[in-house]
């Protein structure tokens, strides 16, 4: 056979062989050697996990029926150690409901004996270009994303591309796809990976507080204002700025957003000099901005000016390859949370998880993982736990620093609404003082005065 079955393979290209035959484990690493791969052999499914840590191979290949540990039992318990190491399977047994089971499991490839040598080069070269684009060491600045789909790949390499630039980038994707972590996949890709990274989610911030909230206000600028505040663009300076949910900002605003974009410069909410910026801005909607921009939701000057570069993030339906593996990540995450030692999900409950639709995308993926996760009562996770977490749509449970945030706004409405929004009195009762209670306010965009004759102004304002 030649030395050389296809071009040269990537850099650090070790690949680990598990075969229980002696003679085919030989066959395979000489074979493997010749066409320029870094090769390790073991004998059982067992000497392979404990060569894993110290030879950290880039894929796998294993044979499908040996003693002891099988093919699929290794590759189990491979990848929930290691969700993003590809394995091909070998065997002389192959069926096709064996070879879709596999394939349902998360395994990349799978062969049958005797295999095509060619063939084989080919499945591990496709598998290591994969990995080594996910490895953290190789790629940090998409450590975060986890995939094995083609689509999302792509998606990648776009972005890898236009992160060595400066230029405006529009992320288009449906809710719960990911597209805060791809914006700070581009930062840290880039030029100004050593700057700062802001996020500001438009829809979740009342329109009279956007302009104080990304430009910045002086000390007096309105009631409440009690220090200086830099803004988002100004913090932001020498670094990225992401704008999530972009669409549902107020036309209204949009004509200054514009501004800041051409001129490179903001004016803090009651000032009157400009402060010269530089912010390269990511921005992000579950809307069609062009459809937006079409229908007039949308100004078509700023439209222009953000949507510079589009990428669309597919949804989780369209990538179902990735099902099992970001499953299989989030089951290792949480059970450490949760204090379990291993956990695993059943081959039924795999199959659920491949078949549902995931309106929610990896938002409600991750949900479905933490509820199972939090409700099983064995390392075994069934199919029937993972149908009712389907079924049940759990809500989103908040972070402890959400929920803080809500019980602090809340009990501070309550004590305004008590005190018709007396800020001496409310201190009073809450145990603060005035400084440290105008701070808090400040913090939960709270104005005092709104709050002096509540029915008469019928703001309502519910606690």
């Amino acid at each position: 056979m030649s030395a050389k079955l296809t071009d040269a393979p990537a850099v650090d290209s070790r690949v680990l062989v598990v075969d229980d035959d002696p003679d085919l484990l030989r066959l395979l690493t000489i074979r493997l050697k010749a066409a320029g791969y870094e090769v390790a052999g073991a004998s059982s499914g067992e000497q392979a996990l404990a060569l894993l840590p110290t030879f950290r191979p880039q894929a796998m290949i294993t044979d499908l029926r040996m003693d002891g540990m099988d093919g699929m039992a290794l590759f189990d318990t491979v990848n929930r150690r290691h969700p993003t190491l590809p394995v091909i399977i070998l065997t002389a047994h192959g069926t096709i409901p064996e070879a879709v089971d596999a394939t349902r499991r998360g395994v990349f490839g799978f062969l049958t004996k005797p295999f095509d040598a060619r063939l084989l080069v080919e499945q591990i070269d496709a598998a290591l270009r994969l990995r080594v684009s996910s490895e953290p060491d190789k790629a940090d600045w998409r450590a975060d994303i986890l995939t094995r789909s083609g689509a999302m790949e792509e998606v990648l390499a776009q972005a890898r591309r236009v992160a060595e630039g400066d230029a405006s980038v529009y992320i288009h994707g449906e809710s719960g796809t990911g597209k805060e972590l791809l914006a700070r996949a581009i930062h840290r890709a880039g030029r100004r990976a050593r700057g700062i990274f802001l996020a500001l989610n438009c829809a979740a911030i009342p329109e009279n507080l956007l302009e104080s909230e990304l430009f910045g206000h002086v000390k007096g600028a309105f009631t409440g204002a009690v220090n200086n505040h830099k803004g988002m663009f100004i913090a932001a300076n020498g670094g990225t700025l992401f704008l999530d949910e972009i669409g549902d900002m107020p036309l209204s605003f949009q004509a200054k957003l514009l501004r800041v974009l051409q001129e490179h410069q903001v004016r803090p909410v009651g000032s009157t000099q400009d402060i010269a910026v530089d912010v390269r801005i990511i921005c992000a909607s579950h809307r069609d901005l062009e459809i937006e921009t079409r229908q007039r939701n949308f100004r078509e000057d700023l439209y222009y000016r953000l949507c510079v570069v589009t990428l669309r993030l597919p949804s989780l339906a369209e990538r179902p390859e990735d099902i099992l593996l970001l499953a299989d990540h989030f089951l290792i995450t949480l059970a450490q949370r949760y204090g379990y030692d291993v956990l695993r999900f059943s081959p039924e409950a795999r199959e659920l998880l491949v078949q549902a639709p995931w309106p929610g995308n990896v938002r409600q993926l991750y949900n479905v993982v933490e509820q199972v996760v939090a409700l099983s009562s064995g390392p075994v996770i069934p199919s029937s736990l993972v149908g009712r977490a389907l079924r049940g749509e759990p809500q989103d449970i908040p972070s402890f620093d959400e929920a803080r945030s809500d019980f602090e706004r809340d009990y501070l409405v309550r004590l305004l609404r008590l005190t018709r929004g007396s800020v001496t009195h409310a201190a009073r009762l809450a145990k603060r003082n005035r400084t440290e209670f105008y701070r808090l306010l400040h913090r939960h965009h709270l104005d005092p005065t709104q709050f002096k004759d509540e029915i008469a102004n019928n703001i309502g304002l519910a606690p």
